[in-house]
This record gives C-alpha cells, sequence and structure tokens, in this order.
C-alpha cells in the first residue's frame, strides 16, 4: 500500500468571498477504502469536483495514479469510476442499456464490453431486472443500478458519494458488501457518507473535513485517540440532586456529567475502573439506581468532538 492513488497538495478554491477549500492536503494510497466525512458545507463535494477536474481551483496540485491530472487526462479519467448521490441513469434505456452506455464511453470492443456488462449486472445482483426501465425499480435497486453504471468497466479509482442514502437496510448491506468486494478485487475507494457506522466498518483510513480543511486524519481507532472522551457512562436514575451531580463531576477521570431527571450520562476521559468508582460512589450515598450502560467513543463521538457538529445536519 505504498504507492498514492490520489495525492492532493495545498489545495485552495474559492468562491468570490468564500474558501471552499482551504489548503487541503489528502495522501491516498492503492488498496485503500477512504473515509471522507465532513458536515454540509465542509468541501467534500468541491474537493472531488477539483479531483475530477470539474472544477478549475485557485492553488494546489492534484496527481492521480503519479501523474498531473487535468481536464483533457482522458488516460487518467478511464481509471475513475464515479457513483453520485443523485442517481444519473437514463429514464428511457433498460438496466442492460444503461450499463452498456456507461461501459461505452470507455470500452468500445463489442465483446469485451458484454462481458464487463453481464460481470456488472451480476456484481450488483440485478439478473432479473435487465429488462426493466428505471422507474419499474425500487429505491434500493435504482442504487444497485448507479452503482453498476458507475464501475462496469473496471476502474481502479472510484469515487462513491453517498450511495446508500435513502435504501432499506437490506440493499444496503449488499452495497457496502459490494464495495468491500470491489476493494479486494483491487480497486481504491473514496467513500463519503452521512452513516458513521458505514465509515466505521468498512473504511481503512478517515480524513474529517470541514470548513475546507482536513481536521483529522486516521484509523478509527487512531481518530479515537485523539478525543477526549474515553468511556461514556449512563446509569438510569431519578431525583438525582445537585449536590450529587457535583459529587460525580469530581470523580477521578469524570469530565462532563449531564442529567434529564430520568438518566445521569458521565463522560470519562480514559482511565480503568470508571464504572466501578462511580457506583461504589452512589452505593455508599445510598443511592438507588437502575440499569448501567457503558460506551466507549464510537466515530461519531470523534466527529462531534472535533467539528462541534453533529453530521447530519
Amino acid at each position: 500500500m505504498s504507492n498514492s492513488v490520489v495525492r492532493i497538495e495545498n489545495l485552495v478554491k474559492r468562491y468570490k468571498d468564500l474558501i471552499a477549500v482551504d489548503h487541503l492536503n489528502l495522501d491516498i494510497k492503492e488498496g485503500e477504502i477512504f473515509g471522507l466525512l465532513g458536515p454540509n458545507g465542509s468541501g467534500k463535494t468541491t474537493t472531488i469536483n477539483c479531483l475530477l477536474s470539474l472544477l478549475t481551483y485557485d492553488k494546489g496540485t492534484i496527481e492521480l495514479f503519479g501523474e498531473k491530472m487535468a481536464p483533457n487526462r482522458y488516460d487518467l479519467k478511464k481509471n475513475i469510476g464515479v457513483v453520485l448521490q443523485n442517481v444519473a441513469v437514463f429514464e428511457e434505456l433498460t438496466v442492460y442499456d444503461n450499463i452498456d452506455y456507461f461501459c461505452s464511453l470507455y470500452v468500445t470492443d463489442k465483446k469485451k464490453r458484454k462481458e464487463l456488462v453481464n460481470e456488472a449486472i451480476a456484481f450488483v445482483g440485478l439478473q432479473e431486472f435487465t429488462k426493466f426501465v428505471p422507474k419499474k425499480l425500487s429505491g434500493g435497486l435504482l442504487r444497485r443500478l448507479n452503482i453498476a453504471c458507475g464501475i462496469a468497466h473496471k476502474p481502479k479509482l472510484i469515487i462513491m458519494d453517498e450511495p446508500t442514502v435513502a435504501v432499506d437496510p437490506q440493499s444496503r448491506n449488499n452495497i457496502l458488501e459490494g464495495i468491500v468486494k470491489l476493494n479486494k478485487e483491487g480497486a481504491t475507494i473514496i467513500y463519503t457518507s452521512h452513516y458513521m457506522e458505514e465509515v466505521e466498518q468498512i473504511c481503512t483510513r478517515i480524513a474529517i473535513m470541514d470548513r475546507g480543511k482536513n481536521l483529522a486524519l486516521g484509523t478509527t481507532e487512531e481518530l479515537k485517540l485523539m478525543i477526549k472522551t474515553g468511556e461514556t457512562i449512563m446509569i438510569e436514575a431519578v431525583n438525582l440532586g445537585t449536590e450529587t451531580i457535583e459529587d460525580l463531576r469530581q470523580i477521578k477521570h469524570v469530565f462532563h456529567v449531564s442529567y434529564d431527571g430520568k438518566q445521569v450520562k458521565i463522560k470519562c476521559s480514559g482511565g480503568k475502573h470508571n464504572v466501578i468508582r462511580i457506583l461504589s460512589y452512589l452505593q455508599e450515598q445510598d443511592i438507588s439506581f437502575g440499569r448501567v450502560f457503558s460506551e466507549l467513543p464510537t466515530l461519531n463521538d470523534v466527529f462531534l468532538e472535533i467539528t462541534g457538529k453533529e453530521l447530519r445536519d
């Protein structure tokens, strides 16, 4: 995994007074599933459009497969597949003809193309729907068609922008399994999503963007080590007084306590035996409590602490 498939250095993109991408650096290695996270307006889509040479930019360099990317570099573009959030297919063409059309943009040999189209159909599980037109497909099947159109020509780099938006859980699982399979077959994948659990499940490394900058970069585990939250403990308890809440705040490793009248939420910064210390205090004070939950930090906790925002905004 030493070869860079994508190298972005010092990228700046302005729209009049707005800086959409602000001196961004990214290095994506061959064989990665690279997660690109950010709230709405963080610069993710602008970065992808610059990467594809669909947008001009003010400053910086973009290299794909070790060579400088430019609008006329069709030799580089033929190795890229794009699956956008908005389904982009022809309504008047069948499933088969849609995939064949998009594949024909890269592969002129009809015999070879037929093989590739049939492989793509099998890959996304649309064998029973080849003669259907898009409006006859469910949302999940339409997403699968969208993916097939983007990957039929066997690209080395696949950019997937929110490919599982508004699909049922079964289709989502099929899509995620498909992405992992594509990766195992040799494709490097850039993956953007608003679903943290997906990113945590499939991505080898993750960049968190906001306001056009790369705020954090690493594996899921590396990102979790960057934040203060080491463990979150939730305890069901009613009628806790302000004095009790204040005492909980003084316990070793506790840095945040919130209480809604039914459940107390306690955030701890690392340390072992946090639950034991907190429950011992409650028992010593003869305070009754119900169920106790303990959670290690999630990618959502990382995102919230680093950006100060919920991802689904």
